[in-house]
């Protein structure tokens, strides 16, 4: 992280000094050589050992580099400053300390939302503190932190049990509430950190973007992507997309240009070809969404659109998840292999103490808590103060507290 920063402080520097000529070019190219080279050696080697030595049939020993904590969201982040500083879209830091507080400012640093230079600028020498940015800052925190410890974590234990178990036991109804509490985890602990950054931030005097809008509200997977790691997919858009043409340019390659967005979306997430395969999946939806499924989508019934959006998605996180294809293909069968067993005692086993849970967290997903808190400051009061104390009694009993970012 200390050399990102003196490596990007000086390309930056350089890129500046040299605007319009060769140099600041070289410049952009070097930091953006060095940021990924050290993205590919700490979280890619092994991927890149492993599939020459299946290729080859080489038994070259993997070098198990321990992955640098944060290190995807803080290289993308100091990419983002020599490339929008060369695009003249962000000052130039001459204070290194600036910068450094930039690259290391840790409420965001492990998790996200992945913030871009320009968006905190003016932030890092000129922040406003006062009671109101305070409060709601504190009260972000314990929503963030709620959703995390309360929801994310106990329906995480629901997922971890039945991923845990043999696949071609498992009845339509318990693979399909598994894939449910992971669809839910996932959200809750993703937004929920991103929640704790943004509360954090304001404390500080920072404002952080908003990383997630209710993505399971959605009514296409376009509409589900403008919601979801928000801030992930406008890097990915002004930073790869737009670069290599977008969509103004010939049909065939505004479709490649979707399909590498995708294909680097998915390996950003992890060195698998699990991850990959999402990232193309998803690219591959969108794309029949562009180019006529968006319209027929329209025309359906809300409650179609949204069921369409749901199914996918529930879809997509067995093979995020779940690393082996062959236990991919077997959670797949058990899920839609109508010859099973449709209800079984082990379903009722996880769904009935917990049947309370599942409701809070669907409801949870949509805005309807958030109307409600919005509209009566006592009750959001009170729903606080009781998030904060239950948040910090299963912080103290629970040893179940999974971290399901750390791998990125």
């Amino acid at each position: 992280m200390i050399f990102s920063i003196f490596s990007d402080y000086i390309h930056a520097i350089i890129i500046d000094k040299n605007r319009g000529n060769i140099k600041s070019k070289i410049a952009l190219i070097s930091s953006i050589i060095i940021n990924l080279s050290l993205l590919a050696f700490f979280k890619y080697s092994d991927f890149l050992i492993s599939i020459y030595n299946n290729i080859s049939n080489n038994n070259i020993p993997l070098l198990n580099i321990v992955l640098p904590i944060g290190i995807s969201f803080y290289t993308f982040q100091t990419m983002s400053y020599s490339i929008d500083v060369y695009r003249n879209e962000a000052p130039v830091q001459k204070n290194i300390i600036s910068l450094a507080s930039y690259i290391t400012l840790f409420p965001q640093l492990v998790a996200g939302p992945i913030v871009r230079y320009s968006d905190i600028a003016n932030d890092l020498n000129n922040r406003t503190h006062n009671f109101d940015k305070l409060y709601d800052g504190v009260c972000r925190f314990i929503i963030g932190l709620s959703k995390k410890v309360i929801l994310a974590n106990n329906l995480g234990i629901i997922w971890f049990n039945i991923k845990s178990s043999n696949y071609n036991n498992l009845s339509i109804s318990t693979a399909w509430l598994g894939i449910i509490c992971f669809t839910l985890q996932i959200y809750f602990d993703f937004s929920g950190y991103s929640d704790m950054a943004i509360g954090l931030g304001k404390m500080f005097g920072f404002s952080f973007l908003e990383n997630f809008n209710y993505p399971y509200i959605s009514k296409s997977i376009t509409e589900f992507w403008r919601r979801w790691h928000m801030s992930l997919g406008i890097w990915f858009r002004d930073y790869v997309y737009i670069p290599l043409g977008g969509n103004r340019c010939a049909k065939s390659r505004w479709l490649f240009n979707i399909m590498v967005v995708w294909f680097l979306t998915g390996l950003w997430h992890g060195a698998s070809f699990n991850f990959i395969l999402w990232g193309l999946y998803f690219g591959f939806i969108l794309i029949l969404e562009k180019l006529f499924l968006l319209e027929k989508l329209k025309s359906l019934p809300n409650i179609v659109s949204h069921l369409y959006v749901i199914i996918l998605i529930l879809i997509s996180f067995v093979l995020f998840d779940i690393t082996s294809f062959n236990d991919v293909f077997k959670y797949y069968k058990a899920m839609f292999n109508f010859n099973n067993v449709l209800i079984d005692k082990t379903f009722l086993y996880y769904l009935v103490p917990n049947i309370s849970i599942l409701i809070i967290g669907i409801l949870a997903s949509t805005p309807i808590f958030k109307n409600i808190l919005s509209k009566y400051t006592i009750i959001k009061f009170i729903a606080l103060i009781l998030g904060l104390i239950i948040s910090t009694a299963f912080l103290v009993d629970s040893t179940f507290n999974p971290f399901l970012y750390f791998r990125f």
